[in-house]
């Protein structure tokens, strides 16, 4: 029988029923939230999304066009890096993780950077070379190497002693204290003046910015990042196959591939014989930016002898034969 206007549906009853339980376990009453309601506007797709205030963001420091093209790949980069962060905030949050769980958040983990390596041809080749040298210099001393995201990522990753060379590793020892292992990560050499070792003025204020933020940050991950998860499995389940090829998976593309994309891109734009442009935050990029000198590894007791010593040799050699050709 249908209802009049005047009457409410038993599914809109029902759902009033379950409203009424909502608020009232909070002490809220439900009329005056539906008061609210009635005065509210519908929601819009662009409204909801912050649209115009998204498209505003693009902010070009010059007049050259391509100058918009790397702001905005940029700006899709650290939005990813959020995507990922939200992954990483629910692995830690774990209290008894299972296989299914965490192949699903490192594989939606390796999916977002996946997008973003295929997608990297909008740097390498998707910019005029000539706007790029040109619109390069008023960036000056800003740097991807600034992105904090990435770096919360590096950390909720692994343990910190993995983001040590080898050699800080091993002065350290093994029971280097969480600050000490901070105060030697590997990044902290990559943005210094090649001639004095000094640090460039790029680090200085990446280390203003945010050097307490990543403390922060190391501490509420040292015992909830991907690998201590991990080790929180039944030791049968470490070793599922599906997992295992995950964590490889995140390693390649988090300590490879990614950064050979940046390599690539930069061999496009600035090496020219018999020298080398820096990048715009005073970078050695052909030191700081190929795999094989830096030897990033989150999961070393995964891989081989044999792929530990040649950590991204061959991918090195290849993306630079193709970005020359």
């Amino acid at each position: 029988m249908p209802h009049s206007q005047d009457e409410f549906s038993p599914a809109v009853l029902d759902q009033l029923r379950r409203l009424q339980q909502k608020y009232a376990a909070d002490g809220q009453d439900l009329a005056g939230y539906l008061e609210g309601l009635f005065y509210a506007d519908y929601v819009n797709y662009w409204d909801y999304i912050e649209l115009d205030t998204l498209l505003s963001l693009q902010r070009p420091l010059t007049q050259i066009p391509d100058e918009r093209i790397f702001i905005m790949y940029h700006q899709i980069t650290e939005l990813y890096f959020k995507l990922c962060l939200c992954e990483y905030e629910q692995i830690g949050a774990l209290k008894e993780p299972t296989v299914g769980e965490l192949v699903l958040r490192v594989g939606r983990i390796n999916r977002y950077f996946e997008n973003l390596i295929d997608s990297f041809d909008v740097m390498v080749d998707g910019m005029d070379k000539q706007q790029f040298l040109q619109f390069r210099m008023a960036l000056m001393p800003a740097s991807g190497f600034q992105s904090v995201q990435y770096r919360m990522i590096e950390i909720a990753s692994t343990d910190l002693n993995n983001l040590l060379n080898q050699e800080k590793r091993r002065l350290l020892g093994e029971a280097a204290a969480h600050d000490e292992l901070m105060g030697c990560i590997y990044w902290k050499a990559g943005a210094t003046i090649e001639e004095t070792g000094a640090k460039a003025l790029t680090l200085i204020q990446f280390e203003e910015k945010y050097s307490q933020q990543l403390t922060q940050h190391a501490a509420a991950y040292q015992d909830k990042n991907v690998w201590s998860t991990v080790q929180r499995l039944p030791e049968e389940d470490r070793q599922h196959p599906r997992l295992l090829r995950q964590l490889k998976q995140l390693d390649v593309n988090v300590n490879v591939n990614w950064p050979l994309m940046h390599y690539k891109s930069a061999v496009r734009y600035l090496e020219r014989d018999p020298t080398a442009l820096a990048a715009t935050g005073g970078t050695n990029w052909k030191k700081y930016l190929p795999p094989k000198f830096q030897k990033r590894i989150f999961y070393p007791k995964l891989w081989t002898e044999q792929d530990l010593a040649e950590w991204g040799k061959g991918w090195v050699e290849s993306i630079l034969e193709e970005a020359r050709a």
